[in-house]
């Protein structure tokens, strides 16, 4: 069994989403993360946007979707790696290499400020593709604990001078601002892929098969045939998954 599957995966609760993806690609949104392990007294949730990926083995893959959702896709890497994404970092305690970060974080304060803002730039896009091994998530309001480790993500979180690098958790809970950011980055930071980018489509069951069959032929029929039949032959369902797994 390989610990890794050579396939980016991302997973959704619905039908309707999996066909916007299929249509228009990613839409990255504000996605509040658990800052607390960074020793940032002032914030506990910082909102970075991102679309989120898993390169979770199919044998390990049934607790993931439950929690995320049964319909996704699945990319090549090969596609990953032309788009930028990348593994998140784990850091597993307040250890010598979080100290390294806080330690830069010090030297960039100190530097003047046109230096100061491209040095926290940077600064903040690592810690965009950061995650404590455990930590908490907010999830329909509610705070949980999660062992984001066994998640084996990987982000996609778009660079573009004007979008919000972040939200405070503040600008995230406030519905207005949070949709207008989200627009703009749906407008501005979509990622695409082609046909022969896609190895999976998933659904739960068989009986939805059909419905995502009948999407592709109807919706993306600017794509030329032979693209048709191949995202078609990319359809499968969880459900005849886990059977051989």
């Amino acid at each position: 069994m390989q610990p890794r599957s050579i396939s980016l995966f991302h997973f959704t609760k619905s039908m309707e989403v999996l066909k916007s993806v299929i249509k228009e690609g990613f839409w990255p949104r504000y996605c509040l993360e658990d800052v607390q392990w960074q020793g940032i007294s002032s914030n506990e949730f910082i909102a970075f946007p991102m679309v989120c990926f898993c390169d979770i083995p199919m044998s390990r893959i049934s607790e993931h979707v439950g929690f995320y959702g049964s319909f996704g896709i699945g990319l090549t890497k090969e596609w990953g790696a032309k788009n930028n994404l990348n593994p998140v970092i784990y850091f597993a305690s307040d250890n010598p290499l979080h100290g390294a970060i806080r330690s830069l974080t010090s030297l960039v304060l100190d530097l003047e400020e046109q230096k100061q803002d491209v040095g926290l730039k940077n600064l903040r896009y690592i810690l965009a593709h950061s995650k404590p091994t455990h930590g908490r998530m907010i999830i329909s309001g509610s705070s949980l604990t999660k062992d984001f480790y066994q998640e084996s993500e990987w982000r996609y979180v778009p660079q573009n001078d004007e979008i919000e690098e972040y939200l405070s958790y503040q600008d995230h809970q406030t519905e207005s601002k949070l949709e207008a950011n989200n627009y703009i980055t749906g407008k501005l930071c979509r990622l695409k892929f082609l046909p022969s980018d896609v190895k999976y489509i998933f659904v739960p069951t068989d009986a939805e098969i059909p419905s995502i069959m009948n999407f592709i032929q109807s919706e993306l029929d600017y794509y030329p045939n032979a693209d048709i039949k191949l995202l078609m032959s990319r359809v499968t369902s969880l459900e005849s998954v886990s059977q051989d797994v």
